[in-house]
């Protein structure tokens, strides 16, 4: 969530914030509104709990005409405190409720529109000309059939649309690639984490998840529990209610989670293959640091997501994304795309996201520095997303004859293997 103290002294900046998001700006007036009818029926609570407990002190001093008079105020004050209180209470909830509803102030560089409004930074790799090579590429179900790695009959004769498995040497990519990633991550700083995937409600929603994203979260009614869609979830939930000395930051975890999604909203898109999936793995780079330092922590986590890609031999893009496209937590947030050339065109592989102190406040994270106890900032960054960079993988390093080229990063993690090859039917 937001500074309240920041709603109220620049509510137009606030304002602007909706705006560019897409989102109502007529709650930032609501908000206001309810604020001060918080603030103001503190005050009342406090003047008569104050006018109360000064009675208290004169009742035993008065006289028999006086006090009848003083027990007969003491008697109304008692109501009126009551009420106050019941008035205290329900304006703070209703203040809460609203700044929940809130999202992130967008940062003033991020580009203002929808999905399509974004702005490419940079651009890595060279796309390769299967024409000139003489073959059309395979898609990479197609390919990961033929290597024998991929199944999603099966997957959706045991769990329905949209699941999968990965079998033989599709297995050992998944593998190949997390121990990369977390190789690659723990060479950097970062802790290897194995996270629980089922989380509670407040671990959920203060990470802001049960707002514009509910729709693509799974819920255990009976458990009142919540499969994680992101690692992202209980690494910022870990040092939830703490305050951590600022001497120990940055901290730095590298997640690695299964993860769950509804993909409520994306019916009929990406429906062939594994590129948009129920039920995948991935690692999470995850960053807690002082909120003055949290742009050159972005910029960091980016380059480390760079450096992956790059290693993986991937033609790929850096964008800025825009401000309706970001989702509730993050104040920026950068894409690397993967070119995808049965596709012709670039697809997310990886997001990296500044949520400044937005979810360190709903978390109530706080740090000591010094004398002083302040919300700090969180930040995490995709480091591999498994299904969408095996089909980056097949796709950008197959070969005329249905075999893969495996890059030098991924080989000691497949036992020396340079080359993926199809399997005899």
């Amino acid at each position: 969530m937001i500074d309240l103290r920041l709603l109220r002294e620049d509510p137009d900046r606030v304002r602007a914030s909706q705006r560019a998001r897409g989102e109502d700006v007529a709650l930032v007036d609501s908000l206001l509104s309810a604020d001060e009818r918080r603030r103001s029926s503190g005050v009342r609570f406090d003047e008569l709990r104050a006018e109360q407990k000064q009675l208290g002190k004169l009742i035993p001093k008065a006289g028999p005409d006086e006090k009848a008079e003083l027990l007969a105020r003491a008697e109304q004050l008692k109501a009126d405190v009551k009420a106050a209180d019941a008035e205290r209470d329900a304006t703070d909830t209703e203040t809460q409720q609203l700044l929940l509803r809130l999202g992130n102030l967008v940062h003033p560089d991020v580009p203002v529109g929808g999905e399509e409004d974004f702005v490419t930074l940079e651009t890595h790799g060279t796309i390769r000309d299967f024409g000139a090579e003489g073959f059309e590429p395979k898609d990479h179900l197609e390919l990961g059939q033929l290597l024998g790695a991929i199944d999603v009959e099966r997957g959706a004769k045991v769990s329905g649309s949209r699941f999968y498995f990965l079998t033989g040497v599709g297995a050992l990519l998944e593998l190949a690639l997390v121990n990369a990633a977390i190789a690659q991550a723990t060479e950097a700083g970062f802790t290897p984490m194995l996270t629980p995937a089922l989380v509670r409600p407040q671990s959920m929603a203060g990470t802001g998840f049960l707002g514009q994203a509910a729709q693509d979260v799974y819920h255990l009614d009976k458990d009142d529990l919540y499969l994680v869609g992101t690692s992202e979830v209980p690494l910022a939930a870990y040092h939830m209610d703490e305050i951590i000395d600022a001497d120990r930051l940055p901290l730095r975890y590298a997640g690695f989670s299964p993860c769950f999604r509804r993909e409520a909203g994306s019916h009929g898109k990406d429906t062939r293959g594994i590129f948009r999936v129920h039920q995948f793995d991935k690692v999470e780079m995850f960053s807690y640091v002082a909120p003055e330092d949290s742009q050159e922590e972005h910029k960091r986590l980016l380059e480390w997501e760079k450096q992956w890609l790059t290693s993986l031999e991937l033609p790929f893009r850096v964008i800025d994304v825009a401000s309706a496209d970001l989702g509730a937590s993050a104040s920026r947030k950068y894409d690397c795309e993967a070119w995808v050339p049965t596709q012709g065109k670039y697809r997310e592989l990886t997001s990296t996201s500044n949520c400044t102190e937005f979810q360190s406040r709903r978390l109530q994270i706080r740090v000591r520095d010094g004398k002083q106890i302040k919300p700090l900032a969180t930040l995490n960054g995709t480091l591999c997303a498994v299904p969408r960079t095996i089909v980056a993988i097949l796709e950008n390093h197959q070969q005329a004859d249905g075999s893969v080229y495996v890059p030098k990063v991924l080989r000691p993690y497949l036992g020396g293997r340079e080359v993926l090859e199809p399997v005899a039917k």
